[in-house]
């Protein structure tokens, strides 16, 4: 059993004891709920909004990673404009501890 899940404007295929890296969460540590676009169960794939009402995927947030630092340099000939800039993305690490049909 696998499921689709959509959190930070991403979506994850997520299955069971599954480990991986979402934008941060807003929680430290702890059990997180998450709702499923799609569920798929051996031949069974439920995607309706109806349907998907009462699923619901369990996950629990191990830790915070942080992503690789992107720079970037923006300058405008003849004009003395120049601007650098950085940035590096926070990630929670989660592992997924169930996936409920409903």
């Amino acid at each position: 059993m696998y499921a689709v899940i959509k959190t930070g404007g991403k979506q994850y295929r997520v299955t069971e004891g599954q480990q991986l890296e979402v934008e941060k969460l807003g929680v430290e540590e702890g059990d997180v709920s998450l709702t499923p676009v799609l569920l798929v169960d051996g031949d069974t794939v439920v995607s309706s909004p109806d349907a998907l009402a009462g699923a619901s995927v369990s996950a629990k947030v191990i830790g915070a990673a942080k992503g690789p630092k992107i720079t970037g340099f923006t300058y405008k000939n003849k004009s003395n404009n120049r601007r650098r800039w950085g940035h590096r993305q926070h990630y929670a690490t989660i592992e997924i501890t169930g996936i409920k049909k409903g």
